[in-house]
Formats: structure tokens, sequence, C-alpha cells
């Protein structure tokens, strides 16, 4: 019978090592997180509607909990009202500390602010599910948020802009991709008070005898006409080639233009690019029911069109 086989106390020496460095690095990196999450938040600088706890180190009856009012002030005892809106939170409690000091109520107080994260909150607007205001996680991201409000429409286009509450002049472009996690660098940090807004893709219509009358999401920011009727699935045995037309809106009002598919399909006539919200109307070469009536038509169809994804 063979005996088994013990590690020797050197190779059980430089497991017990390996195994102390792992816990080790694991530890810092941790701790790191920790700490730089402590100085975004407190650099953070607080606004009206946040939910402040305010304490004082052994003086519990001038402990508190309210609200920043919308004239960026909060009541505390014995202080009455003291604006901290704009201030960090470093800022906030020496703000505290020099008023107690200075009148007299503590001689050297130790002020401790918090801000309760049920008050913190993003608008995320525009192309999602549920548009509307949500509260802010730590460390919440672009991507949970829009988990958060059901997810993309299938409007959605590929550019989300973000406006930071304390920069409302200057908008942060992000872009995404239709399945989010292809592009895991879009996935940036949201912030207190942020406003996003998911913008709409450009889209052409193509309606009436096609085979399959859509809405295109244009991804790769353009389409023709023969691009537009081939994604469509064709036209059909009673399409009226010749009557086909582009219906679009300009400063003026909606115009209709004339496409000639018959000889565009022929290679005979160049190929046309379409612009967003253009709509495409093939009508029918049967009877005339659409006589005189093919804008109406053609916007009717469109609003009822699915829409699909062109990609790049």
């Amino acid at each position: 019978m063979v005996s088994p086989q013990h590690p020797s106390k050197s190779t059980r020496f430089w497991c017990t090592v390996f195994l102390l460095a792992c816990c080790t690095v694991s530890l810092l990196s941790s701790t790191h997180a920790q700490e730089t999450r402590t100085r975004e938040s407190s650099a953070a600088q607080l606004h009206t509607g946040d939910l402040l706890e305010i304490s004082v180190y052994n003086v519990p009856e001038l402990s508190t909990k309210g609200k920043i009012s919308n004239a960026g002030e909060i009541y505390l005892p014995l202080l009455k009202y003291v604006h901290l809106a704009g201030l960090t939170i470093p800022e906030a409690e020496k703000n505290i500390e020099d008023r107690l000091v200075s009148g007299g109520f503590v001689k050297e107080p130790h002020v401790t602010v918090s801000v309760d994260q049920l008050s913190r909150t993003a608008s995320l607007l525009g192309q999602v599910s549920r548009p509307g205001i949500y509260p802010l996680n730590e460390g919440q991201r672009l991507f949970d948020l829009i988990a958060v409000a059901g997810g993309l429409t299938d409007s959605a286009g590929r550019e989300i802009t973000v406006t930071h509450r304390d920069q409302p002049d200057s908008r942060e472009t992000v872009v995404i991709s239709r399945n989010l996690s292809d592009r895991p660098e879009s996935n940036v940090p949201v912030f207190e008070g942020d406003t996003i807004v998911v913008g709409k893709a450009d889209v052409v219509y193509v309606v009436g005898e096609v085979g399959r009358p859509s809405g295109l999401l244009m991804e790769s920011g353009r389409l023709t006409v023969l691009q537009a009727i081939a994604l469509a699935g064709g036209t059909t045995r009673t399409a009226k080639l010749g009557a086909a037309r582009i219906i679009r809106k300009g400063p003026n009002g909606m115009t209709e233009s004339p496409v000639q598919l018959k000889k565009i399909l022929e290679a005979k006539a160049p190929d046309l690019t379409m612009q967003a919200d253009d709509i495409l109307f093939v009508p029918t070469s049967a009877g005339k029911a659409f006589a005189g009536h093919t804008l109406q038509a053609a916007m009717q169809a469109a609003a009822a069109a699915s829409v699909i994804t062109v990609m790049p």
C-alpha cells in the first residue's frame, strides 16, 4: 500500500504566504475603494432638498435631522437657520462648528454631517420606458439607472446627454450601443441632481405597398431609398411605383416630393438619401383609394408602423 504524500513544511509555508498576500491585496483594494467613495462624497456639494443628519459629539441635545429648504437653509437647535446649500460636507461641518463657538454654545465642538441617501435623486428623461426622478444608491451608474427605468424604448438613439446640477451650462455626451454591455466605458457614474436625457434615434418610415411597412432606426446615420425599400421587404405586386412620394417636414410644414422609384429599382435613376423623419410612401395601383389623400394616408400609416433597427 502506498502511503499518502503530505506537503512539506516548505510547501505549507509558501502556501500560507500566498494566501496572506491575496487577503492583503483584497483588503487594500476594498479600503482604497471605500476611501475613494468617501472622498467623492465629501467633495460633493449640498443642495436644496438634501436630508441631513447632524450630530455634535457629546452634546446629543444638539443633534438633529432635517431637510435643506429652498432657501438653502436648515434649522438647527440654538443656531436657528444656517445656510448650507453649496457647501461640501467638511465645509458645512466647519461652518456649524464656528457658529457654535462664536455663539458661546460649545467650546470645542466636533460636528458630523451625513446625507440620507434617499434624498439623493437624478432625473432620467427621454427614450426610456418610465421617465422620471429616481433615488440614487451609493455608487450608482448609468446602466443601473436605465434598468430601473425599464430599459430603453425602441426609438432610443445612441447618444445620451448628462447635465450635472453644478454645471448646468456644460453637457456631457455619452455614446451607447443598443446592447448596453457592448460599451462598458459608457457606464458612467451618476451623481445627485444629474439630468440624463436619452435621445431619440433618427427614424425614416417606409409605408404603403411594401412587404413590411416599418419605421427604420438609422443607427448607421445614413439610409437611401433603395436601402429603405429593401429593408421593408420590397414592393408588392399592386404597388404604383410611378406615384411614390417622400413626405418631409420642413420649416413651412409638410411637403411631398415625387420619387422615381421604378427607375431607381432599375438603376436608371440615382438613388436618393433620406433624412430623419422622412416618410417614403408607395401607394397602391388598385383604384384611386388614396387620390388626394396621400399625405394623410402616409402619416397614419407611419404612426402605426413598427420600428426596427438598421445596424451600422
